[in-house]
């Protein structure tokens, strides 16, 4: 009996060593696949906010490159000296850790807070001490002064330094796409000038500036919400804004008030013996530990929360709810 030509096929593909089959896959340009062992999985830190993604990620490094340039601008306008400004890191974190820090008494920075309106700031400009004294010294000319950095600024080089900042937030301002972000108005020493619950995602723009021909060189940074800088990588927003603490315990208690609960009537229990019960027959009378004129008890996930009565209402058993007495509840 002769074999057909796919019958033909088929012993020949059951016949293929394991080396012959590589061969065949080599040769139309396939390869074996890496051990998926031995692959290593990206890292990824639950601890730390992810809330930009690649591609936004990389139009916020074109952003802060063409803050730096405008800063040095702004720098050299002010101070009448040629600026470098560069971008230390862009970091992210949540509200709760840099308050805490702030609380805890770590942190001493002037902040300009920025936003909208000045009721309602979503970032703000900080300033270490440090970075205040350089700064105070260069816009009154005095640039190689060797006072130490840990002086109290006067009343005048604070006035100073708010013009200064005040230019800074209004550069970052028009490189946002609204343009919509206004200085505060004041300075602030020492004090956390944000609301914002512990999750809230903030992005930390931080920059060297440095006076050419100079190797003094001073830090500090922007400290925004994420969703604040969305127009700036493109991001779209996904459904409404998050709405107020109240708003959303009054929407989940509706909720929990329209879920269904199990309420047993018990009248009564008692426990008996197995032999007890084994002997048990029709017409058997069985003593309760209850009188017949105590209340049934109603009962909700295990525990007594009400006592009553049994009664009828409308051809169906019922029970008129009495105030239930301490030593009752269960």
């Amino acid at each position: 009996m002769s074999s057909s030509p796919k019958d033909s096929y088929r012993r020949a593909a059951h016949n293929l060593s394991n080396e012959r089959m590589h061969q065949l896959l080599a040769a139309i340009g396939s390869r074996r696949d890496e051990d998926p062992a031995q692959r290593e999985a990206p890292s990824y830190d639950w601890c730390q906010p992810h809330y930009f993604g690649t591609q936004e990620l990389a139009k916020l490094d074109d952003f802060t490159r063409r803050l730096t340039m405008v800063l040095a601008e702004k720098f050299h306008g002010f101070c009448r000296n040629r600026f470098d400004v560069t971008i230390t890191s862009t970091t992210f974190h949540f509200a709760g850790e840099v308050c805490a820090q702030t609380s805890n008494g770590e942190s001493m920075d002037y902040r300009l807070p920025f936003g909208a309106d000045p009721e309602h700031a979503c970032g703000f400009l900080g300033i270490p001490e440090e970075t205040a004294v350089v700064w105070a010294r260069q816009l009154l000319g005095d640039c190689e002064s060797e006072n130490g950095s840990d002086r109290a600024l006067s009343q005048l080089e604070e006035s100073l330094l708010l013009d200064l900042a005040s230019a800074l937030v209004e550069v970052f301002s028009a490189l946002e796409a609204h343009g919509g972000l206004h200085p505060a108005g004041r300075l602030l020493r020492g004090r956390w000038p944000l609301e914002t619950h512990d999750t809230e995602e903030l992005c930390r723009i931080s920059f060297d500036v440095n006076r050419s021909g100079s190797e003094d060189d001073s830090q500090s940074y922007f400290l925004i919400a994420c969703e604040q800088l969305n127009s700036i990588v493109g991001r779209v927003t996904q459904g409404p804004a998050r709405p107020p603490a109240a708003e959303t315990s009054k929407v989940v208690l509706s909720h929990l008030q329209k879920m269904p609960i199990a309420v047993t009537v018990q009248l009564v229990s008692t426990v008996l013996a197995f032999r007890e019960i084994m002997t048990l027959r029709v017409n058997d009378v069985v003593l309760l530990d209850k009188k017949v004129d105590e209340p049934v008890d109603l009962i909700v996930d295990g525990r007594t929360v009400y006592q009553g009565w049994p009664v009828k209402s409308g051809g169906k058993y019922a029970v008129t709810i009495v105030p239930a007495t301490p030593r009752d509840v269960s």
